[in-house]
């Protein structure tokens, strides 16, 4: 049983890593801050999640599986709202889309005061 833990552990870890690498690759090439953003949203919310599952799954205590598992569930609650936080500060200070040929967020904007 434990090298079956140890084989789904270390293959969550390799595929959080795959999500990182490819996040990294999408914040190089994306052209604008907002699918940067999201890029970078994909890399917390995909790779740290599994690379902390497996963690917990392969952590020698109970201690350590719960400690992961906090953390997992704090950057859930975080990195929406950072990375909302930041694309919205990006749209306010007029950084437009790339690409973008209608604008519902601006004209959602204009109602309010």
């Amino acid at each position: 049983m434990s090298g079956f833990i140890d084989l789904l552990s270390s293959f969550l870890m390799v595929l959080g890593l795959f999500f990182a690498f490819a996040s990294v690759v999408g914040l190089i090439r994306f052209p604008d801050v907002y699918t940067r953003v999201h890029a970078g949203t994909k890399a917390l919310s995909g790779g740290a999640m599994l690379i902390l599952i497996g963690v917990a799954i392969r952590a020698p205590s109970w201690q350590g599986a719960v400690k992961s598992v906090l953390i997992a569930l704090f950057f859930l609650a975080t990195n929406p709202l950072a990375s909302h936080a930041i694309s919205r500060a990006c749209y306010r200070h007029g950084i437009a889309p790339h690409g973008t040929v209608l604008d519902e967020y601006g004209e959602a904007m204009e109602d309010r005061p």
